[in-house]
């Protein structure tokens, strides 16, 4: 059995792009977790993606992103994702 190889990107974004960031992200296919943190690097919020998880399943997780979007000002974005 193989094992899977990750590694882990960070994106600085404001609250206001912070929501399409993660659709654009979720849309890439090759991510394991997004974790969204606010100024002090304290974590907010994580999501764990799973193969199949889109749509109908990530709208509750969205309408939470966009209320977390309108408290921040500055956020980072940190996605753990699966080496091909």
């Amino acid at each position: 059995m193989e094992e899977e190889k990750t590694h882990t990107e960070s994106f600085e974004v404001s609250g206001d792009d912070m929501v399409a960031k993660v659709k654009e992200l979720v849309h890439e296919g090759n991510v394991r977790r997004i974790i969204i943190k606010n100024e002090e690097g304290v974590k907010l919020v994580e999501l764990p993606l799973t193969v199949g998880v889109v749509g109908a399943l990530l709208m509750p997780a969205m309408a939470g992103l966009g209320a977390i979007a309108a408290l921040v000002s500055k956020c980072t974005v940190e996605v753990e994702r699966v080496e091909s």
